[in-house]
């Protein structure tokens, strides 16, 4: 009887500790035990992983390391001209402290912002007439043979011929007003758009065109779901050197004949031996083209996206 009573015992001891009396049985955790591991994992969700924070230094890393030629380049710009360069030297390139000093009083005063609005409105106006007619008129020498056999040799010609050469014959015809600094900034958008866009078409994949020709799609249909998104990533190509083209040109279309715009600011800052309010301007054409570039190809991507969801589906 005793040793009945003292197994009962033990057992029930076992099992209040969470465990079992057979060695053969499975090990049931306490509720303690449960309790301590689920706090455990709250502490573990809640710390970061140390991925992240490899991922985020590997990215700054990265950065950097891209960006390094920039940096050298303003550093050397920076103390080139104080230590490295004569005093006649620095007289005709300032450090780049002064440049940003001058172009904030610009700021301060409200002069830089008027240059630059009167510079995109004319490069945008130009660069948007550039777009469509390049686009348009593309698309259709691509698609029909005989009329690409017929515009091509003047094409050609007009196309080896520089835009700033024609600067003079656009002045004389339309002045020295708005007019002639648009159309010759839409001149000299126009064939990268147009060459790029019809190497697009003509480069579509033949093996893409007779499956959709198989699959029923009419002409219409073939142009909107086939041809068009596989002519994006060229078309693009041909509309981010339009876009840095037409700022280019603009600025030397803005030096002759200008009142307000970037080109303007330079050379009147040029004449008047504003030295630093000079580079100020060059600094901002510049970033004004970095930021279009950038702003393209962000266009770019968002266009073509279905050829990022065919690569990972792919994978």
């Amino acid at each position: 009887m005793t040793t009945t009573l003292t197994q009962a015992e033990t057992a029930a001891a076992a099992s209040k500790a969470g465990t079992v009396s057979d060695p053969g049985a499975a090990v049931e955790p306490s509720d303690t035990q449960a309790a301590f591991d689920a706090q455990a994992a709250t502490e573990e969700r809640s710390t970061p992983a140390p991925g992240l924070a490899r991922r985020v230094a590997g990215a700054l890393g990265s950065g950097l390391w891209k960006s390094a030629a920039v940096l050298a380049f303003l550093t050397l710009w920076e103390l080139g001209p104080t230590y490295l360069a004569s005093p006649s030297t620095r007289v005709f390139l300032p450090p780049l402290h002064e440049v940003l000093l001058a172009w904030g009083k610009l700021f301060e005063a409200g002069t830089i912002q008027g240059h630059i609005a009167a510079s995109l409105t004319r490069s945008v106006t130009g660069f948007g007439a550039a777009l469509v007619a390049g686009v348009s008129l593309g698309l259709l020498i691509a698609w029909y043979g005989r009329l690409n056999s017929v515009l091509n040799p003047l094409l050609e010609l007009f196309r080896n011929t520089a835009a700033l050469a024609l600067l003079p014959v656009f002045t004389l015809l339309l002045g020295i007003g708005e007019e002639s600094k648009i159309s010759i900034v839409a001149y000299a958008a126009f064939f990268p758009v147009l060459l790029n866009t019809i190497a697009g078409v003509k480069t579509v994949d033949p093996l893409l065109i007779r499956a959709a020709r198989s699959l029923g799609l009419n002409s219409f249909r073939l142009f909107q779901k086939v041809i068009l998104p596989s002519a994006v990533p060229t078309i693009f190509t041909g509309i981010r050197m339009a876009g840095t083209a037409s700022i280019l040109v603009l600025i030397a279309a803005e030096m002759v004949g200008a009142k307000a715009g970037l080109g303007y600011l330079i050379v009147n800052a040029q004449s008047s031996f504003l030295i630093p309010d000079m580079y100020a301007g060059i600094l901002t054409v510049s970033l004004l083209g970095l930021g279009v570039n950038f702003l393209l190809v962000a266009l770019e991507k968002h266009f073509s996206r279905w050829r990022t969801a065919v690569g990972a589906a792919a994978s």
